[in-house]
């Protein structure tokens, strides 16, 4: 992951999102850039599985993270909290920690901003039960949020090309987070193969 980080920054990224403080502080050693980190982990009964407990919280303001990110969708955490009532809780213990919120829908962006996130993220938007129709990056919802939510949104997830960057910037995001299109090599050749061998299926 270092490495990987390293050369997105050779590239020209701005700035890393990453799991685990383990991957955050090896990669906080070899690249100056501001570090968007999270602790993904699953937990029975919930959804929530980005930053969900205050001890995960802790543990990346500890390592130095510059933006912690937190899962801001609708369903419920273990201890019961929804996600304004997390936010206000982190907001309290570290106040001057960059929290991002990461949603899925409208109302959830909205709320979280509403109850201190610093930015709103895309993130979740076609992985939880309410979106899961939209399975490609939603150029209008990333509009519509960024003309209505009072606080900077970062777009983010299916960001397969440069082209849906581009378009997702002229939407109104401020920032946009890639993934898989650039740290997936098995998705990425798999992309490439696909399109040939269609092509040379067609051809035939």
């Amino acid at each position: 992951m270092p490495l990987m980080a390293k050369a997105a920054a050779e590239g020209g990224a701005v700035g890393i999102r990453a799991n685990t403080v383990c991957d955050i502080r090896q990669i906080k050693a070899v690249v100056e850039l501001p570090v968007i980190g999270i602790i993904k982990k699953e937990y029975p009964g919930t959804g929530i599985y980005i930053t969900t407990s205050m001890a995960e919280v802790d543990a990346l303001v500890a390592c130095g993270v510059d933006i912690l990110a937190v899962q801001g969708t609708s369903e419920r955490r273990p201890d019961g909290k929804d996600a304004a009532a997390f936010l206000r809780e982190v907001k309290a213990k570290y106040p001057n920690q960059i929290v991002m919120a990461d949603i899925a829908t409208m109302e959830e962006g909205l709320s979280c901003a509403a109850a201190g996130a610093d930015l709103v993220g895309t993130t979740m938007r076609g992985y939880t039960p309410q979106t899961q129709a939209c399975g490609e990056t939603d150029i209008s919802f990333i509009h519509t949020l960024a003309q209505r939510c009072p606080v900077p949104v970062i777009a983010e997830g299916h960001i397969h090309s440069p082209e849906i960057a581009c378009a997702a910037m002229q939407a109104g995001a401020h920032a946009v987070v890639v993934g898989g299109a650039i740290t997936r090599p098995a998705e990425i050749t798999a992309r490439f193969v696909g399109a040939i061998r269609a092509q040379a299926g067609e051809n035939k």
